[in-house]
């Protein structure tokens, strides 16, 4: 038997061990489970990362309020994080405005919190399964190596069933071990650089949503004066 058709790829998946076979299914379930949502979360973030400095754009060139916070109000799928938040502060603001038994402060602070409130519900949302990309990247490896330890160990034991150790005989086993490796790694290594990619995004979108609450609270504190 050729040595080189036999160490092919499907070959070595092929012939390995049911439980090498069962490690490099799950480790491939979970790749093609990570790379959906690796694309998911890109598209995600920069639709909102999009949105927003739209929104800011919108905001800053000096518009009505209250218009702004129809047209949020109206579609608000295309206002963004920024714009649900503007939306849910500007509405709990005009809602509390008409209570005249209420300060200045406590008007402010409710719209604060409403917007705060959302603020907090965007994050979440945006945060979603990216818990999940740190766990495929953090555990994958390990299970990778499982699957490497059993191949290798499979390999050694075949050794006591041979008068002679060749390369024929532990090539095959160690080859079908290092391909689960080979398949752990595929799959942490891309989740754990888009982890820490979007982390940094999100990061950078969290900041940018807290200076707007605090801007426009300011803003509103000005209109009561």
């Amino acid at each position: 038997m050729n040595l080189s058709q036999d160490m092919s790829i499907l070959s070595l998946v092929a012939n390995a061990s049911l439980v090498v076979k069962c490690v490099l299914g799950i480790l491939i379930a979970v790749s093609f489970s990570s790379w959906y949502w690796i694309f998911r979360k890109g598209f995600a973030i920069r639709k909102a990362r999009a949105a927003t400095s739209t929104f800011e754009h919108q905001f800053w060139t000096g518009g009505d309020l209250t218009a702004l916070y129809r047209s949020a109000s109206q579609d608000r799928d295309d206002a963004g994080p920024l714009g649900r938040i503007f939306e849910s502060g500007y509405r709990e603001f005009a809602k509390l405005r008409g209570q005249s038994s209420l300060e200045p402060s406590d008007i402010i602070n409710g719209a604060r919190r409403a917007m705060r409130a959302n603020f907090q519900r965007e994050i979440d949302d945006l945060d979603a399964h990216l818990a999940f990309l740190a766990s495929v990247g953090s555990v994958s490896p390990y299970v990778g190596l499982f699957g490497t330890v059993w191949g290798i160990m499979n390999a050694f034991r075949g050794l006591g069933d041979v008068g002679t150790a060749t390369l024929a005989h532990v090539a095959p086993g160690i080859a079908e071990a290092l391909v689960a490796t080979a398949i752990g790694l595929f799959a942490a290594i891309p989740a754990v650089v888009a982890y820490n990619r979007y982390a940094h995004d999100i990061d950078r979108l969290s900041i940018r949503f807290e200076s707007f609450i605090e801007e426009f609270s300011n803003i509103l504190q000005r209109q009561l004066r």
